[in-house]
């Protein structure tokens, strides 16, 4: 029997919840059951039936994301998930394929996910467009260099979460122009984050700090601690960082100044932006002890409505040959010509300067991907020479782009 989709109703999130449960092989807390359907938009999940029965689901946030110059609408893809039995049977490609064309239809050029697996997304033409460093630092080693900025009156105060979330809004929606890929969060996303059930504190209880000075909050960070003891009687805690904005340097580097110098705590872990400032901010760069990971991925849903959404740092004119199997709209040649003040992408018939694969085009669009790496692993083809590196540069976005919160 062929696959049938539509949209999951909200009296079948049960069964949508089951789905997921063994499509990820982990039991779902109630109270977090409860926060995924809050945060979930049924009229935009698509569910694959097998006859009756729901085989395969994904669904898209409604975001609204800062790229480089501004904020635009981004589908934000989550809860995709195939039963065991159903794999390799077409069912991810029919939910992308459709999710794909709806998103268009529905305006959106740009849709946006974090991969529970590295290797699947690319198929479908996202690009790896965001990096991140996961950290463990130890503390005894994270002392700051001498140029690390203060400002002797801002000072940390110890909150309850559930008692100053009015501040975390406050000060995460001042940030929010601050960094391509971050989002705006919905009232559901942030119940999410402070959630703070027994389930929830396998890393300890949810603790915050804000620093402030005699105008207000200037920056806050939210942690867990997980106190450990070693074979010597030595502390071993490890402080999980789940969320840290400082809407200054000084405000920045006193939130980490805290967090590192909490006692009995050995170690400090936290998911960064590849060019956080904390490491120019310790004097021992080594401590950071970073692994690189993916971040977001980028799909460029419509090229000719992408591509002038966002700013350029620099002029370019160039004809691009966008090959995309699953979304035909975008195959073909583009003519982008853009300056700092604004950009224009049309279809035309010109010669191309260069062939991409709309991943590519994903994976530079936040700013923070070169096209010549994509070039020298084969990923891009230039017929005009320095066309690939204009439009590099052009594309080029400082800082680098990171999400900060999976979705």
């Amino acid at each position: 029997m062929p696959l049938s989709l539509r949209p999951v109703t909200e009296t079948e999130f049960p069964t949508w919840i089951a789905l997921d449960e063994e499509a990820f092989g982990t039991p779902i807390p109630p109270h977090r059951v409860e926060l995924s359907r809050r945060n979930t938009e049924f009229d935009r999940s698509l569910g694959a039936f097998d006859g009756d029965l729901l085989v395969g689901v994904t669904t898209v946030c409604s975001f609204t994301m800062t790229v480089p110059g501004g904020p635009i609408p981004v589908g934000g893809v989550t809860a995709v998930g195939v039963l065991p039995s159903h794999r390799r049977g077409g069912v991810l490609t029919a939910l992308m394929t459709r999710q794909l064309a709806d998103l268009r239809e529905g305006g959106e050029a740009v849709a946006a996910l974090y991969a529970s697996e590295a290797v699947i997304y690319g198929r479908y033409g996202y690009g790896r467009a965001a990096d991140s460093l996961n950290v463990r630092i130890p503390t005894a080693g994270a002392a700051f260099a001498p140029h690390a900025p203060s400002d002797p009156a801002l000072r940390p105060r110890l909150v309850r979460p559930a008692d100053a979330r009015d501040v975390f809004e406050t000060i995460h929606a001042a940030a929010l122009a601050t960094r391509p890929g971050l989002y705006a969060r919905t009232p559901a996303r942030w119940d999410t984050l402070l959630s703070d059930e027994e389930s929830d504190r396998t890393s300890g209880a949810l603790r915050a700090v804000v620093v402030e000075d005699g105008e207000g909050p200037r920056g806050y960070a939210l942690f867990r601690i997980k106190a450990g003891w070693d074979e010597h009687d030595l502390p071993s805690g490890e402080l999980h960082l789940r969320d840290l904005f400082g809407l200054d340097p000084a405000a920045h580097a006193l939130l980490w100044r805290h967090v590192l110098d909490r006692d009995l705590v050995a170690h400090v872990s936290a998911n960064l932006p590849a060019d956080d400032p904390l490491i120019h901010l310790l004097a021992d760069p080594r401590a950071l002890r970073a692994r690189w990971n993916d971040e977001l991925w980028i799909r460029v849903v419509d090229v000719g409505r992408a591509l002038p959404a966002r700013r350029y740092g620099a002029p370019v004119d160039v004809t691009i040959e966008v090959e995309d199997a699953t979304c035909p709209w975008n195959a073909g040649r583009w003519r982008l010509t853009a300056d700092t003040s604004g950009a224009r992408c049309v279809p035309c018939d010109d010669p191309a300067d260069l062939v991409l694969p709309v991943s590519a085009l994903g994976a530079a669009y936040l700013g923070g991907r070169p096209l010549e790496a994509l070039r020298a692993a084969g990923l891009a083809r230039e017929s005009r020479p320095g066309a690939l590196r204009e439009l590099s540069a052009a594309m080029s976005w400082e800082p680098a782009p990171w999400g900060g919160l999976v979705f």
